[in-house]
Protein backbone atom coordinates (compact mmCIF):
# COMPACT_ATOMS: atom_id res chain seq x y z
CA UNK A 1 0.00 0.00 0.00
CA UNK A 2 1.35 3.27 -0.80
CA UNK A 3 2.24 5.37 2.30
CA UNK A 4 4.62 8.31 2.91
CA UNK A 5 7.30 9.82 5.12
CA UNK A 6 4.57 12.20 6.65
CA UNK A 7 2.69 8.80 7.89
CA UNK A 8 5.04 8.98 11.05
CA UNK A 9 2.94 11.81 12.61
CA UNK A 10 -0.08 10.43 11.75
CA UNK A 11 -2.27 9.46 15.00
CA UNK A 12 -2.87 5.46 15.14
CA UNK A 13 -5.26 4.23 12.57
CA UNK A 14 -8.95 4.92 13.58
CA UNK A 15 -11.74 2.55 14.22
CA UNK A 16 -12.29 1.35 10.71
CA UNK A 17 -16.02 1.45 10.94
CA UNK A 18 -16.04 4.59 12.82
CA UNK A 19 -13.74 5.66 9.80
CA UNK A 20 -16.26 4.55 7.17
CA UNK A 21 -19.35 5.53 8.96
CA UNK A 22 -18.06 8.86 9.13
CA UNK A 23 -17.35 8.68 5.17
CA UNK A 24 -20.53 7.37 4.15
CA UNK A 25 -22.35 10.82 6.47
CA UNK A 26 -20.98 12.85 3.55
CA UNK A 27 -20.94 10.17 0.00
CA UNK A 28 -22.87 7.31 -1.04
CA UNK A 29 -23.46 4.13 1.52
CA UNK A 30 -21.49 1.34 -0.05
CA UNK A 31 -24.33 -1.56 0.25
CA UNK A 32 -21.99 -4.16 -2.36
CA UNK A 33 -20.13 -6.64 0.22
CA UNK A 34 -17.36 -6.75 -2.20
CA UNK A 35 -16.73 -3.01 -2.53
CA UNK A 36 -17.57 -2.04 0.85
CA UNK A 37 -14.37 -4.91 1.96
CA UNK A 38 -12.15 -2.91 0.07
CA UNK A 39 -12.96 0.45 1.15
CA UNK A 40 -12.79 -1.12 4.96
CA UNK A 41 -9.46 -2.67 4.03
CA UNK A 42 -8.12 0.72 2.42
CA UNK A 43 -9.27 2.85 4.98
CA UNK A 44 -8.02 0.56 7.84
CA UNK A 45 -4.58 -0.50 6.82
CA UNK A 46 -3.19 2.89 4.79
CA UNK A 47 -3.16 6.19 6.92
CA UNK A 48 -2.03 7.94 3.35
CA UNK A 49 -5.19 6.52 1.48
CA UNK A 50 -7.49 7.30 4.46
CA UNK A 51 -6.94 10.69 4.25
CA UNK A 52 -7.46 10.85 0.72
CA UNK A 53 -10.51 9.01 0.91
CA UNK A 54 -11.90 11.40 3.37
CA UNK A 55 -11.52 14.53 1.06
CA UNK A 56 -12.37 12.48 -2.40
CA UNK A 57 -15.82 11.16 -1.53
CA UNK A 58 -17.39 11.19 -5.27
CA UNK A 59 -14.05 10.38 -6.74
CA UNK A 60 -14.32 6.79 -4.70
CA UNK A 61 -17.28 6.13 -5.59
CA UNK A 62 -16.07 6.76 -9.51
CA UNK A 63 -13.40 4.29 -9.11
CA UNK A 64 -16.11 1.94 -7.48
CA UNK A 65 -18.35 1.79 -10.42
CA UNK A 66 -16.27 3.11 -13.11
CA UNK A 67 -13.43 1.38 -15.33
CA UNK A 68 -9.81 2.07 -13.81
CA UNK A 69 -8.08 2.37 -16.91
CA UNK A 70 -10.53 5.21 -18.13
CA UNK A 71 -10.08 6.93 -14.66
CA UNK A 72 -6.15 6.71 -14.73
CA UNK A 73 -6.40 8.11 -18.59
CA UNK A 74 -9.11 11.38 -17.37
CA UNK A 75 -6.20 11.75 -14.33
CA UNK A 76 -3.10 11.84 -16.97
CA UNK A 77 -5.22 14.35 -19.24
CA UNK A 78 -6.18 16.57 -16.33
CA UNK A 79 -2.57 16.69 -15.04
CA UNK A 80 -1.03 17.41 -18.21
CA UNK A 81 -3.62 20.41 -18.68
CA UNK A 82 -2.32 21.59 -15.47
CA UNK A 83 1.01 23.05 -17.33
CA UNK A 84 -1.20 25.77 -18.47
CA UNK A 85 -2.01 26.79 -15.30
CA UNK A 86 -0.18 30.68 -14.68
CA UNK A 87 0.68 30.65 -10.89
CA UNK A 88 2.72 28.54 -9.17
CA UNK A 89 0.56 27.54 -6.17
CA UNK A 90 -2.06 26.64 -7.89
CA UNK A 91 -0.17 24.31 -10.87
CA UNK A 92 1.65 22.40 -7.40
CA UNK A 93 -1.62 21.95 -6.45
CA UNK A 94 -3.32 20.59 -9.39
CA UNK A 95 -0.42 17.85 -9.75
CA UNK A 96 -0.31 16.90 -6.33
CA UNK A 97 -4.73 16.67 -6.27
CA UNK A 98 -3.98 14.40 -9.64
CA UNK A 99 -0.43 11.94 -7.77
CA UNK A 100 -2.81 11.79 -5.12
CA UNK A 101 -6.45 10.62 -7.08
CA UNK A 102 -3.99 8.46 -9.14
CA UNK A 103 -2.72 6.51 -5.70
CA UNK A 104 -5.74 5.83 -4.76
CA UNK A 105 -7.12 4.70 -8.05
CA UNK A 106 -4.18 2.34 -8.70
CA UNK A 107 -4.12 1.37 -5.17
CA UNK A 108 -7.62 -0.09 -5.47
CA UNK A 109 -7.41 -1.61 -9.00
CA UNK A 110 -4.30 -3.47 -7.31
CA UNK A 111 -6.01 -4.66 -3.78
CA UNK A 112 -9.11 -5.60 -5.88
CA UNK A 113 -7.09 -7.61 -8.08
CA UNK A 114 -8.02 -5.66 -11.09
CA UNK A 115 -4.40 -5.37 -11.97
CA UNK A 116 -1.60 -7.36 -12.52
CA UNK A 117 2.07 -5.96 -11.02
CA UNK A 118 3.48 -5.10 -14.03
CA UNK A 119 0.00 -2.98 -14.82
CA UNK A 120 0.28 -1.41 -11.57
CA UNK A 121 3.89 -0.35 -11.84
CA UNK A 122 3.32 0.90 -15.30
CA UNK A 123 0.41 3.08 -14.48
CA UNK A 124 2.92 4.12 -11.49
CA UNK A 125 5.54 5.07 -14.14
CA UNK A 126 2.87 6.41 -16.41
CA UNK A 127 2.05 9.02 -13.94
CA UNK A 128 5.45 10.29 -13.29
CA UNK A 129 6.02 10.81 -16.96
CA UNK A 130 3.30 13.14 -17.34
CA UNK A 131 3.89 14.86 -14.12
CA UNK A 132 7.65 15.24 -15.01
CA UNK A 133 6.94 16.07 -18.51
CA UNK A 134 4.02 19.03 -17.23
CA UNK A 135 6.74 20.66 -14.72
CA UNK A 136 9.34 20.98 -17.44
CA UNK A 137 6.24 22.55 -19.83
CA UNK A 138 5.44 24.36 -17.33
CA UNK A 139 8.84 25.65 -16.55
CA UNK A 140 9.57 26.02 -20.29
CA UNK A 141 6.27 28.58 -20.76
CA UNK A 142 7.45 30.50 -17.11
CA UNK A 143 10.37 31.08 -18.70
CA UNK A 144 8.66 32.42 -21.98
CA UNK A 145 6.47 34.82 -19.86
CA UNK A 146 9.51 36.78 -18.87
CA UNK A 147 11.24 36.22 -22.07
CA UNK A 148 14.32 34.66 -21.27
CA UNK A 149 13.45 31.75 -23.96
CA UNK A 150 11.53 31.67 -27.20
CA UNK A 151 9.44 28.72 -27.83
CA UNK A 152 9.80 27.24 -30.90
CA UNK A 153 5.87 25.93 -31.12
CA UNK A 154 3.95 27.65 -28.01
CA UNK A 155 1.19 24.33 -28.00
CA UNK A 156 4.53 21.89 -27.20
CA UNK A 157 6.87 23.83 -25.75
CA UNK A 158 9.79 20.99 -25.15
CA UNK A 159 10.08 20.97 -29.07
CA UNK A 160 13.46 21.78 -29.72
CA UNK A 161 13.78 23.54 -26.35
CA UNK A 162 17.36 22.18 -26.05
CA UNK A 163 16.68 20.42 -22.75
CA UNK A 164 15.90 16.91 -22.41
CA UNK A 165 15.28 15.00 -18.74
CA UNK A 166 16.33 11.10 -18.56
CA UNK A 167 14.44 8.45 -16.89
CA UNK A 168 16.83 6.48 -15.20
CA UNK A 169 16.39 2.98 -13.40
CA UNK A 170 12.69 1.60 -12.23
CA UNK A 171 11.18 5.02 -14.17
CA UNK A 172 13.19 4.55 -17.09
CA UNK A 173 12.01 0.61 -17.15
CA UNK A 174 8.38 1.12 -16.09
CA UNK A 175 8.90 -0.38 -12.95
CA UNK A 176 7.91 2.00 -10.15
CA UNK A 177 6.87 1.17 -7.02
CA UNK A 178 4.23 3.30 -4.55
CA UNK A 179 7.62 4.36 -2.39
CA UNK A 180 9.86 4.72 -5.68
CA UNK A 181 11.37 7.91 -6.03
CA UNK A 182 12.48 9.14 -9.51
CA UNK A 183 16.08 8.64 -10.57
CA UNK A 184 16.68 11.72 -13.49
CA UNK A 185 19.47 12.99 -15.29
CA UNK A 186 18.87 16.30 -16.26
CA UNK A 187 21.15 17.14 -19.67
CA UNK A 188 20.88 20.57 -22.08
CA UNK A 189 22.31 21.55 -25.89
CA UNK A 190 24.96 24.32 -24.89
CA UNK A 191 23.61 25.28 -28.84
CA UNK A 192 20.12 25.83 -27.72
CA UNK A 193 18.26 28.30 -29.75
CA UNK A 194 15.23 28.84 -27.61
CA UNK A 195 17.20 31.00 -25.55
CA UNK A 196 16.87 34.81 -25.50
CA UNK A 197 20.19 36.86 -26.19
CA UNK A 198 22.10 37.14 -23.52
CA UNK A 199 20.73 34.55 -21.35
CA UNK A 200 23.65 31.73 -20.67
CA UNK A 201 22.22 27.86 -20.78
CA UNK A 202 24.36 26.39 -18.31
CA UNK A 203 23.04 29.03 -15.53
CA UNK A 204 19.58 28.63 -16.87
CA UNK A 205 19.42 25.27 -17.23
CA UNK A 206 21.12 24.69 -13.68
CA UNK A 207 18.21 27.09 -12.27
CA UNK A 208 15.52 25.38 -14.61
CA UNK A 209 16.35 21.81 -12.86
CA UNK A 210 16.51 23.08 -9.33
CA UNK A 211 13.16 24.48 -9.56
CA UNK A 212 11.67 21.29 -11.28
CA UNK A 213 13.13 19.22 -8.33
CA UNK A 214 11.65 21.54 -6.08
CA UNK A 215 7.58 21.55 -7.87
CA UNK A 216 8.16 17.74 -7.93
CA UNK A 217 8.92 17.12 -4.19
CA UNK A 218 8.73 19.96 -1.53
CA UNK A 219 5.65 19.41 0.72
CA UNK A 220 2.69 21.38 0.49
CA UNK A 221 -0.30 21.10 2.50
CA UNK A 222 -0.84 18.71 -0.50
CA UNK A 223 2.12 16.36 0.14
CA UNK A 224 4.37 15.82 -2.63
CA UNK A 225 4.23 14.14 -6.24
CA UNK A 226 7.60 12.44 -6.37
CA UNK A 227 10.97 12.34 -4.69
CA UNK A 228 13.52 13.21 -6.66
CA UNK A 229 17.10 11.98 -7.24
CA UNK A 230 19.82 13.33 -9.51
CA UNK A 231 22.89 11.38 -8.07
CA UNK A 232 23.35 9.38 -11.39
CA UNK A 233 24.65 11.48 -13.25
CA UNK A 234 27.98 12.23 -14.02
CA UNK A 235 30.39 12.49 -11.23
CA UNK A 236 27.54 13.75 -8.83
CA UNK A 237 29.98 15.89 -6.42
CA UNK A 238 31.85 17.51 -8.69
CA UNK A 239 28.98 18.49 -11.49
CA UNK A 240 26.00 20.78 -11.35
CA UNK A 241 22.60 19.22 -10.93
CA UNK A 242 22.44 19.62 -15.22
CA UNK A 243 24.93 19.65 -17.64
CA UNK A 244 25.63 19.43 -21.16
CA UNK A 245 24.94 16.75 -23.31
CA UNK A 246 28.90 16.98 -24.79
CA UNK A 247 30.00 17.05 -21.31
CA UNK A 248 28.11 14.04 -20.39
CA UNK A 249 29.34 12.22 -23.24
CA UNK A 250 32.64 12.86 -23.14
CA UNK A 251 32.35 11.06 -19.82
CA UNK A 252 31.06 8.06 -20.36
CA UNK A 253 32.90 7.79 -23.11
CA UNK A 254 36.45 8.21 -21.78
CA UNK A 255 35.41 7.73 -17.93
CA UNK A 256 32.56 5.76 -17.62
CA UNK A 257 32.28 2.86 -14.98
CA UNK A 258 30.76 -0.04 -15.61
CA UNK A 259 28.06 0.33 -12.95
CA UNK A 260 27.53 3.53 -14.82
CA UNK A 261 27.40 1.22 -18.05
CA UNK A 262 24.75 -1.25 -16.53
CA UNK A 263 22.14 1.98 -15.31
CA UNK A 264 22.57 3.45 -18.83
CA UNK A 265 20.48 0.41 -19.74
CA UNK A 266 17.51 1.67 -18.65
CA UNK A 267 17.42 5.22 -19.31
CA UNK A 268 14.95 6.72 -21.36
CA UNK A 269 14.08 10.33 -22.71
CA UNK A 270 11.77 11.02 -20.48
CA UNK A 271 10.63 14.67 -20.66
CA UNK A 272 11.72 18.15 -22.48
CA UNK A 273 13.08 18.00 -26.08
CA UNK A 274 12.83 14.15 -26.57
CA UNK A 275 14.91 14.09 -30.02
CA UNK A 276 17.84 15.32 -28.07
CA UNK A 277 17.55 12.66 -25.67
CA UNK A 278 17.48 9.94 -28.50
CA UNK A 279 20.37 10.87 -30.01
CA UNK A 280 22.61 11.21 -27.37
CA UNK A 281 21.47 7.37 -26.11
CA UNK A 282 22.02 6.26 -29.81
CA UNK A 283 25.31 8.14 -29.33
CA UNK A 284 25.95 5.55 -26.22
CA UNK A 285 25.21 2.66 -27.50
CA UNK A 286 28.93 2.01 -28.26
CA UNK A 287 29.81 2.97 -24.83
CA UNK A 288 26.71 0.50 -23.34
CA UNK A 289 26.53 -2.16 -25.39
CA UNK A 290 30.35 -2.84 -25.86
CA UNK A 291 31.28 -5.74 -28.85
CA UNK A 292 34.34 -7.02 -26.61
CA UNK A 293 35.14 -7.37 -22.49
CA UNK A 294 38.61 -7.62 -21.64
CA UNK A 295 39.14 -9.43 -18.42
CA UNK A 296 39.59 -6.64 -15.88
CA UNK A 297 36.16 -5.28 -17.14
CA UNK A 298 34.89 -9.01 -16.43
CA UNK A 299 36.57 -8.70 -12.81
CA UNK A 300 34.56 -5.26 -12.62
CA UNK A 301 31.01 -6.72 -13.35
CA UNK A 302 31.94 -9.68 -10.91
CA UNK A 303 33.34 -7.58 -7.91
CA UNK A 304 29.82 -5.10 -8.50
CA UNK A 305 27.71 -8.63 -8.54
CA UNK A 306 29.40 -9.44 -5.14
CA UNK A 307 29.28 -5.93 -3.71
CA UNK A 308 25.20 -6.43 -4.52
CA UNK A 309 24.96 -9.50 -2.63
CA UNK A 310 26.79 -8.32 0.41
CA UNK A 311 24.35 -4.99 0.49
CA UNK A 312 21.08 -7.39 -0.53
CA UNK A 313 22.28 -10.22 2.65
CA UNK A 314 23.07 -13.13 0.05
Amino acid sequence: MPDTAADASLPPPLDTAAVLRFWESFTHPITEPVKRALVEAIVGASPYLREIMLHEGDFVQQVLSGDALDLLGQILIEAEKSQWIVTQTEFQHALRRAKQRAALLIAMADVRGAWTVDEVCVALTRLANVCLGAVVNWLLLDAARTSKVLLYAESNPSMNCGYVVLAMGKHGAFELNYSSDIDLIALYDTQANCLAAGVEPATFFVRITKRLVGLLQDVTEDGYVFRVDLRLRPDPRATQVAISIEAAANYYESMGQNWERAAMIKARAAAGDLALGIEFLDRLKPYVWRKHLDFAAIADVQSLKRQIHAVKGH
